[in-house]
């Protein structure tokens, strides 16, 4: 595209013409073309002005800034509305706000300085560019506003998360008589839904939604789906489908809205139903519809529905790209196969820093360590400067796999990359010097803290005393999460644990009298299993399940097995007074040797058994897991609130480091 002088002097004749020569098409021929342009005289040749040089920086040091500036200083080139957004829109295009700011100074001293539409583009610039404050600032000194400027700046503070500050702008927009249209309210909308947290998302989503409907806008698409995406990121979901059915017309971006709102809320059969919908209605699936499902069978662990819509991806000639890429990989991990989640990473078109602290997280998810270790310098290698969530990655990799004077050296670096250790970075080394049993270590980490130690990092020298059965650092831990915390169920349940493991019934029935005295209640132990797409979920001593009958006697049978290899039931995980017999009775029904007996009966031989409980995997199952592998000739997958556990052939992958 060529600009060419509004005005120029020849032989002392002034010259007045304006043309926007755009790139031709290939339909033009060259003389065609040359006929377009008109005939510059020979010595007047450096007044047209390129596409390209339209930023050419000054060729004088004490110029404007821009060329084309210059050349308007000099009187070569007539100041003009188009030139001005010419310049804005260019600036805009390649987010070169500095060179922005050099055409908003050229039009703070022309005639142009009050012109509304200039004014607007100049602040969809900064906008644009993220510079909100220099926005900020121009939308308070412009005397004349429209509603474009208004929607403008609205717009900004909702895509550069300042929610609250876009909300705010609303009233005062109202009270001058403004009224908006339906892109205004479509990013207010947008707004509401990125505030922090639901009450908040739900009370303005709600008024917006009322004065859209009171105003005609609630049937407008644009405004729709804002409402619907609303709804669906503050879990209400009725509201959220009753918004979907009413619109006039569908599109990819309103069924995208209603499926993430689902697999947010881990209702993986709802995502995929209305996945199974979108396509017989010949919508096209887009990577923010897959990026959604594959988060939605990571919370769940459901490998095989992960699998099902990862080979739709690739049927329908989809590309792995960063982001999907990164949510696939994540629901590979999470979904117990670390392996297809090295591969999906491997195969990445684009690897970002946010691929790598995936891998990373995965790895430590697994207990990996080293392999968490080697992704890291591999990294480094190629330039990717790491960030906070890459160290805690890889110190999480370190603690759940033992490696200590790794995890110390690496939580030492991070000062090289200027990068301040948060209280989950903290939390992290508490726990890898605890795991290690170096708790005089730790408790002297902690007191050494540059901040103040929350619950977090108490809990976690307070896991770490359960762990090495100390009861009186244990005791003093607990006393400081209780100060801290005093609702959450877990701190009270390993103190009593802590006792109950040292003989001490009576401080561990003190503990629990505390816990029913301050209304604090611990979560049920289940542990479930996924056969044929169909979840089953097992409690402790559980007789609800249509085949209880034969998992019990499953698992008798395989319990008698395993002791004739080895196997022995540690009682000291019973924390309850009893005599031994009843001990050891209690053990055998756990949730986990439930799940694993029905996954015995049910499912093909020598496929891996995927089990998932909702707290830290007991001591004594994870012994007889062990043996049962060994015994079956199976592999078996446990997925606890930590990490997994992979058992196979008599051991398990932590290295009994968990």
């Amino acid at each position: 595209m060529s600009f060419i002088v509004s005005k120029f002097k020849c032989k002392g004749i002034t010259f007045f013409s304006l043309l926007h020569v755009t790139h031709y098409s290939s339909r033009f021929s060259t003389a065609a073309v040359a006929s377009i342009e008109p005939k510059i005289p020979p010595d007047f040749s450096s007044c047209i002005v390129q596409d390209k040089d339209l930023l050419l920086k000054s060729l004088n040091p004490s110029g404007t800034g821009l060329h084309v500036l210059d050349l308007v200083d000099e009187g070569s080139l007539e100041p003009h509305p188009t030139l001005y957004h010419l310049l804005l829109k260019k600036c805009t295009f390649l987010r070169k706000p500095k060179l922005g700011k050099i055409v908003h100074a050229h039009i703070s001293n022309s005639l142009f300085r009050g012109d509304v539409v200039i004014l607007n583009t100049l602040l969809n610039m900064y906008a644009k560019c993220g510079c909100l404050d220099d926005a900020r600032n121009l939308f308070d000194e412009m005397s004349v506003k429209d509603m474009v400027t208004w929607t403008t700046l609205i717009t900004a503070y909702s895509q550069h998360d300042r929610p609250l500050d876009a909300l705010l702008l609303f009233p005062q927009m109202l009270s001058l008589g403004f009224f908006p249209n339906e892109f205004t309210l479509s990013s207010l909308l947008k707004a509401s839904a990125a505030l922090p947290d639901t009450p908040q998302i739900y009370f303005h989503g709600a008024q917006l939604h009322g004065f859209s409907f009171k105003c005609g806008f609630h049937s407008n698409v644009y405004v729709s789906s804002s409402l619907l995406d609303m709804y669906a990121r503050c879990g209400c979901m009725d509201e959220a489908h009753f918004v979907f059915d009413v619109l006039p017309t569908k599109n990819e971006v309103s069924w995208n809205a209603l499926i993430a709102g689902h697999a947010r809320k881990g209702q993986l059969d709802r995502a995929l139903s209305l996945f199974l919908k979108m396509l017989r209605q010949d919508f096209r699936p887009t990577h923010f519809t897959f990026s959604s499902i594959f988060g939605a069978c990571a919370s769940t662990g459901s490998l095989e529905q992960g699998k099902w819509v990862h080979a739709h991806v690739i049927k329908s000639g989809g590309e792995i790209i960063a982001f999907m890429g990164n949510t696939l990989l994540h629901m590979y991990a999470k979904s117990g196969s670390i392996q297809d989640a090295k591969m999906i990473f491997d195969r990445l078109v684009k690897r970002d820093l946010v691929s790598w602290n995936s891998m990373l997280t995965a790895y430590a998810q697994h207990g990996l360590g080293k392999e968490a270790v080697q992704c890291f310098q591999k990294m480094l290698n190629i330039g990717l400067v790491p960030n906070d969530i890459t160290f805690l990655c890889l110190l999480t990799a370190c603690s759940r796999a033992g490696l200590l004077e790794e995890g110390q050296y690496y939580f030492k670096s991070m000062k090289r990359y200027n990068i301040e250790p948060g209280i989950s970075h903290y939390v992290t080394i508490v726990d890898l010097l605890g795991r290690a049993g170096l708790l005089n270590e730790a408790l002297r980490f902690i007191n050494e803290m540059a901040i103040q130690p929350t619950a977090a990092v108490w809990g976690a020298l307070l896991g770490a005393c359960r762990m090495h059965k100390n009861v009186e650092m244990g005791s003093f831990a607990a006393e400081r999460v209780f100060e801290l915390d005093p609702h959450d169920s877990g701190p009270h349940v390993l103190l009593s644990n802590i006792y109950a493991s040292g003989n001490r019934w009576r401080d561990a029935a003190k503990v629990r009298k505390l816990m029913k005295e301050s209304g604090v209640k611990k979560e049920p132990a289940c542990s479930w299993v996924e056969i044929q797409n169909t979840v089953h979920m097992f409690v402790a001593s559980d007789d609800s399940h249509p085949q209880m009958g034969a998992i019990y006697k499953k698992w008798e049978e395989i319990s008698a097995r395993i002791k004739e290899i080895g196997y022995v039931p540690d009682t000291s995980h019973v924390l309850f007074y009893m005599d031994e017999q009843e001990r050891e009775v209690k053990l055998q029904y756990h949730s986990e040797k439930l799940a694993l007996a029905f996954a015995l009966l049910n499912s093909p031989h020598g496929s891996t058994i995927r089990i998932k409980k909702n707290i830290r995997v007991c001591g004594d199952c994870h012994s007889a897991f062990k043996f049962v592998s060994k015994v079956v000739g199976r592999e078996i997958i446990v997925r606890d609130t930590n990490r997994f556990h992979h058992f196979y052939d008599g051991s398990c992958s932590c290295g009994n480091f968990w």
